[in-house]
């Protein structure tokens, strides 16, 4: 009897035999971008997403964002400089924040040209946003969109980083909090106990939704996230929220797309199911063999590096490391892209992988 793929997911994480690779590829970008510049090939004209992922034979991972924030005294506005930069200003009783961001070609995507947080003073702005915040499911926009996805997946989603991560990538950039923890250690530790206790709030919301599955959205990285301040800011969180995770029955993977090689010793720390976007040589710095060695029976979620499906490698790459990753770590295995399929991609090649993995079930 076939398995839906959503049978099939659960399975992986259940810790039994899918029957089958599930080949789940994160190709929304592609897709939108492609479908912007008009560059979508022509049997795709006026398909949607969902029939993109039914041709090339593959599940789809995130699907619903249903996690919603408001303030009930910070008021936030919002107006665009130009044609590529908005402006978002934080208005509080006790100060304003600001920050700039500059959209890439069809504001698909952003970076901070301008980060909100800037002096020591900004921090105390910062923590009495996240004070102010109430988090809250939208359970109609949920259930639409499981209906409207069916056994093509699983519900799950990613959410607000972890307090170090998000003021390194969110609120005041890499370089900016490093010196931060040097000149103002004090500081920036009472700014984590704050958005810790924000957190908890949110994770009251998280926790008692129907979602089964929840991601920590981190995009770690061995060198930006260097072990000691991995094993001092970062592990202990990570313990407990998926701890609290686990308690109530759900299942839980980090998002990890960086440099790896650092932190493999410290990859089973935590009583996380999987690991997801671990991206191996020759784009990232380790080998399969050297990740399997870390991760153990950990789920690895994607692990075909994205330069594979780029026209200047040979398709023979493709197919040799499908199938070394379907030797090393099925049935824990989600097989995927790490992190997702670029623009300039080749969906055939997604759809021969669709087509080889029918052929792998051990």
């Amino acid at each position: 009897m076939l398995r839906s793929w959503r049978e099939m997911i659960l399975a992986v994480y259940s810790g039994k035999d899918p029957g089958g690779v599930v080949w789940q590829p994160r190709i929304d970008f592609w897709f939108l971008v492609n479908q912007r510049r008009g560059t979508l090939p022509k049997r795709y004209e006026g398909a949607t997403l969902l029939d993109v992922h039914d041709d090339v034979f593959s599940s789809i991972r995130y699907f619903i964002w249903p996690l919603r924030v408001r303030y009930e005294k910070v008021k936030v506005e919002e107006h665009w400089i130009d044609e590529d930069r908005l402006l978002r200003v934080w208005k509080t009783p006790v100060g304003d924040l600001r920050e700039v961001l500059r959209f890439t070609d069809f504001k698909l995507s952003a970076y901070h040209e301008e980060y909100r947080v800037k002096t020591p003073e900004d921090l105390k702005i910062l923590e009495y946003i996240l004070e102010d915040s109430d988090y809250w499911f939208d359970m109609e926009s949920y259930q639409q969109d499981v209906e409207r996805v069916g056994d093509r997946g699983v519900p799950q989603f990613f959410y607000r980083r972890s307090p170090l991560q998000a003021l390194i990538i969110e609120h005041m950039g890499f370089e900016r909090t490093v010196y931060a923890l040097t000149d103002y250690p004090d500081l920036i530790e009472h700014y984590i106990e704050v958005a810790t206790r924000a957190d908890d709030r949110m994770y009251e919301v998280l926790l008692s939704s129907p979602v089964p599955i929840l991601n920590l959205g981190e995009n770690i990285d061995g060198y930006l996230n260097p072990p000691k301040m991995f094993c001092r800011y970062h592990l202990p969180y990570y313990q407990m929220r998926v701890k609290q995770i686990k308690a109530v029955g759900k299942f839980v993977h980090i998002h990890m797309d960086g440099s790896l090689k650092p932190l493999l010793p410290f990859l089973r720390s935590v009583d996380w199911d999987g690991i997801e976007a671990v991206t191996p040589v020759p784009q990232g710095d380790v080998t399969l063999e050297e990740v399997k060695e870390a991760m153990g029976d950990l789920i690895l979620l994607d692990g075909i590096p994205a330069l594979y499906f780029l026209p200047f490698y040979p398709e023979e790459r493709l197919v040799e490391c499908v199938k070394r990753i379907v030797e090393l770590f099925y049935p824990r295995l989600i097989l995927g892209i790490s992190d997702e399929l670029p623009p300039g991609g080749d969906i055939e090649r997604v759809r021969i992988v669709g087509q080889l993995v029918k052929e792998l079930v051990p």
